[in-house]
C-alpha cells in the first residue's frame, strides 16, 4: 500500500520545527564588540535600519584606550582656584566680544525668540569649543563604543548615547555616522551636544531641511537656547552672586545646584549677598575653593539650567562669568584682566 501523505498542517508543523532547531543550532553572529548583537538587534527593531549597515558600522569602530583614561581625568576634577583659568582669560574673554559683535543680529534675534541671553549662548561655545576652533578629535562612533560597550561605570549612558546615535536620522547629524568627531565623551559640534540632546533639542533654525551643528551658527545658536529653554531658563533672571559668611554661618550640605531655599533663609544662616536681591527669590549656595581662600555663592534657577548642559558647578560658573565678561566688553571696551 503506497504511504499516506502528511496532512498540509502536519508538513508546515515540521517544516517549522526543522527551521527553530536549525537555528538554534547555529553558533552566534561573532561579535567585534561585547554587546554588540545585541545592540544591532534593538537598532534594527526600533528603526528598520538593516542589521547589515549596523554591523558594518560598529565592526568599523575601535576600542580607545586614549578615551578611557581621558574620562577618568576630567578638568571639573580640579578645584576652582585650578579650573577657572583654564576658561576665564583675556583671550577667551576678548575672543567672545569679538564673536558676539560679529554675531550680534543672529545672537540677538534668537535670544529673543527663545527668552536667553545671548552672552551665554556665547559663552557656551566659548568654553566648550573655543568658538568652535576647538570640536573635538576623536571619532564619535570610536568615543561611545568604548565608553558604551567597554566603560562599565558609565555604561548605561554611553550605550543609551550610542544607541541614540545609531538611530538617528541623516538630516540630523553633520556627516555620515563613521566620520563625525568630537570630544572624548562622544559629544559633537560647537555645542559639544550628545545624541539624546541633538535629538530632542536640536532645531533647524536656518530651514534648509538639516540640523548642522558643525557648519550651522543659526542652528547651533538656536538648539543651544532650545535647550536652555527646555530647561527653564528665566529670561532676565539671576544666575550667581558672591555671598558674604559670617564667623558663625552654619555648614550647609548642598547635593545638587537646584533652588532649595529663600535666600532670607540662607541669610537666616549666616550667609549675606553682596548685592541687593529679593529675599523670596529661591537659591542655593555654593562654597568652592578660589584662589585666595573660600568663596561663597548664592545660586539661582539659571545656574541649575546650566548644571543640566554640564553637571559640574565649577563649568556653570565658568560659563556665566564668561557670559558676564563678554556682555560687559561687548558694547565696551575689550577685556584686559
Amino acid at each position: 500500500m503506497p504511504s499516506i501523505p502528511a496532512s498540509l498542517p502536519t508538513r508546515r508543523l515540521v517544516a517549522t520545527l526543522g527551521l527553530l532547531f536549525a537555528t538554534a543550532c547555529m553558533p552566534a553572529l561573532a561579535e567585534t564588540h561585547p554587546g554588540q548583537n545585541q545592540l544591532v538587534s534593538e537598532v534594527a527593531r526600533d528603526t528598520g535600519k538593516s542589521t547589515t549597515s549596523l554591523n558594518a558600522l560598529l565592526d568599523g569602530a575601535k576600542k580607545q584606550q586614549s578615551i578611557l583614561d581621558a574620562i577618568s581625568r576630567p578638568a571639573e576634577a580640579k578645584p576652582w582656584k585650578d579650573y577657572r583659568p583654564i576658561f576665564i582669560t583675556p583671550q577667551r574673554i576678548n575672543d567672545g566680544i569679538a564673536f558676539y559683535r560679529q554675531h550680534r543680529t543672529l545672537l540677538e534675534s534668537i535670544g529673543k525668540q527663545y527668552g536667553v541671553a545671548p552672552e551665554y549662548i556665547v559663552a557656551i561655545v566659548g568654553v566648550e569649543t573655543s568658538y568652535g576652533k576647538v570640536t573635538g578629535k576623536y571619532k564619535v562612533l570610536d568615543a561611545l563604543v568604548t565608553l558604551g560597550l567597554y566603560y562599565p561605570p558609565r555604561a548605561t549612558f554611553f550605550r543609551e548615547q550610542l544607541k541614540t546615535l545609531l538611530e538617528l536620522p541623516d538630516n540630523h547629524l553633520a556627516g555620515p555616522v563613521d566620520t563625525l568627531t568630537g570630544s572624548y565623551a562622544g559629544a559633537q559640534g560647537w555645542g559639544q551636544f550628545m545624541p539624546s540632546s541633538i535629538r530632542d533639542f536640536g532645531v533647524d533654525a536656518d530651514g534648509d531641511g538639516h540640523i548642522d551643528l558643525k557648519n550651522s551658527l543659526p542652528d547651533i545658536f538656536a538648539s543651544i537656547a532650545n535647550y536652555f529653554a527646555k530647561h527653564g531658563w528665566q529670561n532676565g533672571g539671576p544666575v550667581a552672586a558672591p555671598a558674604r559668611a559670617d564667623g558663625a554661618a552654619r555648614a550647609i550640605a548642598v547635593k545638587d545646584s537646584k533652588p532649595q531655599w529663600p535666600l532670607e533663609q540662607l541669610e537666616a544662616w549666616g550667609y549675606a549677598p553682596v548685592q541687593s536681591f529679593n529675599p523670596a527669590q529661591a537659591s542655593s549656595l555654593q562654597s568652592l575653593q578660589g584662589a585666595g581662600g573660600t568663596e561663597y555663592w548664592f545660586t539661582f534657577q539659571n545656574f541649575y539650567v546650566i548644571t543640566t548642559y554640564n553637571r559640574s558647578p565649577l563649568y556653570a560658573l565658568a560659563v556665566h562669568q564668561l557670559a558676564q565678561a563678554i556682555a560687559e566688553g561687548a558694547n565696551g571696551m575689550d577685556a584686559t584682566q
